[in-house]
């Protein structure tokens, strides 16, 4: 006849435990006690390694009684208790840990931004003179062209071909008027869109922080695109930005927006270094009668109501336009114009404050 479990309790309970001086079931030592129904038995005793010795006779007179009592096929096995449960094995993918926080660019001293709320406002234009004037006064600039749905950097600083990468990570840019200059437009072809959703733009505009060689540079220059989205976000979040400067024409329009882009910086911690009046007035070239097109003093107003410097009121000319067209700014191809001159002041500006 068969053993029952309980049957083989019984007759475990007789077999005196040499540690604790009670019987192996009572004191715990006989774990996973299984009992088959063709009469086979098997548990284990777990036990202290070092007593090893101790239990040969315990697991040889369990042996013993089970096989007297009917056990057609008894095993008895001694092990040692873990402990510490062994861990389950790590199957992520191991990399290093990612900084937290702004941080800064290698060799880069500071980051400027230059920002509008609304398109259209010569936010652009006013980056590539800036960055321009501020190299003829002796520092070493390097702009970013972060506006990736509509770079434009590449034309006003008459710069093409593709930036170099000698191995396949780190990108080599390109130069022109002293500046140093990286762009989306300088890998895509004139005249391509780029169709990216948020992740991928955020994703090329770290790459194009963290992966460019630029050197050793006093100021990097970011044009950002117009708007409060992820670009600005990403920048802000991901490099330390030293201050931002905001360009707007005079009107009530562009000023709503760009209130919106002051209120932006300012709830992502970045200082606000001045405000630029761009398309300020013109002045009729065959007449010299000056008219305020876009209105007068908005952006002053504003500035002065954030207690910000107002850096220019610069005005609108054709010259600044067609020199941007031609791939070289109004202060280099014009050094001695009064137009140049509103930006060779911004750059003289920012320079003594220590933004730039």
């Amino acid at each position: 006849m068969a053993l029952d479990r309980d049957t083989v309790l019984g007759l475990l309970k007789q077999i005196d435990d040499p540690v604790s001086g009670s019987d192996i079931v009572a004191a715990g030592v006989m774990r996973a006690l299984n009992v088959g129904d063709a009469g086979d038995v098997r548990f284990v005793l777990e036990i202290d390694p070092k007593r090893a010795k101790d239990y040969e006779a315990v697991q040889a007179a369990a042996e013993t009684a089970l096989k007297q009592a009917g056990a057609a096929k008894v095993s008895v096995v001694m092990t040692g208790p873990t402990s510490t449960p062994e861990a389950p094995p790590d199957l992520k993918p191991r990399r290093a840990a990612e900084p937290q926080g702004p941080q800064k660019i290698p060799g880069v001293d500071r980051i400027l931004a230059i920002a509008s709320g609304k398109g259209g406002v010569g936010k652009s234009t006013v980056s590539a003179n800036l960055a321009c004037a501020l190299a003829q006064q002796g520092r070493r600039v390097g702009l970013l062209d972060a506006d990736v749905y509509g770079p434009s950097q590449p034309r006003m600083l008459g710069v093409s071909g593709r930036p170099a990468s000698p191995d396949g990570k780190t990108i080599l840019p390109l130069r022109n008027h002293g500046v140093t200059l990286m762009s989306i437009g300088l890998l895509t072809n004139e005249g391509q869109a780029v169709v990216w959703r948020g992740p991928m733009l955020m994703g090329a505009l770290q790459q194009m922080m963290t992966q460019v060689q630029w050197g050793a540079l006093d100021v990097l220059i970011v044009d950002l695109p117009p708007g409060t989205g992820d670009v600005q976000m990403t920048l802000a979040q991901k490099a330390h930005v030293d201050g931002a400067v905001i360009v707007s024409t005079p009107q009530d329009v562009a000023l709503l927006d760009a209130r919106k882009g002051i209120d932006m910086f300012q709830q992502l911690k970045v200082p606000i270094v001045g405000m630029i009046e761009n398309m300020s007035t013109h002045i009729c070239s065959n007449c010299g009668h000056e008219e305020h097109v876009f209105g007068h003093g908005g952006v002053a107003a504003e500035a002065e109501k954030l207690g910000v410097p107002l850096l220019a009121e610069v005005p609108l000319h054709l010259d600044i336009r067609l020199a941007s067209d031609g791939g070289a700014p109004i202060v280099v191809s014009q050094p001695d114009s009064a137009q140049a001159k509103a930006f060779q002041d911004i750059a003289s500006k920012l320079v003594s404050e220590g933004a730039a």
